[in-house]
């Protein structure tokens, strides 16, 4: 319960932010993009991993300042093109590394995917306002609910149903109106695959804290700006 807690008080500070302004959102997507950076390396058991965790919280930084400089309606364009740039880079770094080639490889991969979710996290900035509002209460809602002690099959129909609601009354309390309901379902969807793949079963603490919290905003960003583009 603590990790889900920890990603509905994200998902309210996301939500608040955009209800403010672009820079105000800023702030709770920067500290999601850290969070997610470090959570993906403990996840996949390689700790301590300090460049790869800072050069992938790079890249989501750099997006988001890209974003904010050309604006939202250029989006896609900018998260895109700064991911293809930090790929590239990261190929180059680990060339210049003298570990084995299977390390290199791994460290490799690792930085990549770290540094696509950080990226993928900034698209909370790329999204309408009112969409960021209705995702981050609705991945709040099914967050909770999927950490409550029921079987699984139900605490996911649960889950879901809590982001359909949850996403309805963020929508009819903003321009989006009953439309949130669906963007409340996709969002809370995702959600739920990124805490598929944080598994809270994992026995580490620090990957209930990071990839745990992390992960299912990150995965929901894709789905509030899409489902939010074409419904807004």
């Amino acid at each position: 319960m603590q990790p889900a807690a920890l990603t509905a008080v994200l998902g309210l500070l996301l939500a608040g932010g955009a209800a403010i302004g672009p820079y105000a959102l800023l702030v709770p997507v920067v500290l999601l993009q850290a969070v997610t950076a470090a959570g993906w390396f403990r996840l996949n058991g390689m700790w301590p991993a300090r460049q790869g965790i800072a050069l992938a919280f790079a890249g989501g930084l750099v997006a988001d300042v890209v974003l904010l400089a050309a604006g939202r309606e250029h989006g896609p364009a900018a998260l895109l093109g700064t991911l293809g740039v930090w790929v590239l880079l990261t190929v180059v770094l680990q060339l210049r590394s003298h570990a084995g080639a299977d390390e290199r490889m791994y460290g490799l991969m690792a930085t990549v995917v770290s540094a696509s979710l950080a990226v993928l996290a900034g698209g909370h900035l790329a999204a309408v306002p009112d969409a960021v509002v209705v995702g981050g209460v609705a991945v709040a809602a099914a967050t909770l609910v999927r950490a409550l002690p029921l079987p699984g099959a139900a605490s996911v129909a649960v889950a879901l149903l809590a982001g359909v609601g949850a996403g309805l009354t963020a929508g009819n309390a903003t321009d989006i109106g009953a439309k949130g309901a669906l963007l409340g379902l996709a969002a809370a969807g995702c959600a739920l695959i990124g805490l598929r793949v944080a598994s809270y079963d994992y026995p580490s603490r620090f990957v209930h804290m990071t990839a745990g919290v992390a992960l299912p905003l990150a995965a929901a960003a894709p789905a509030v700006y899409l489902v939010g583009r074409a419904i807004a």
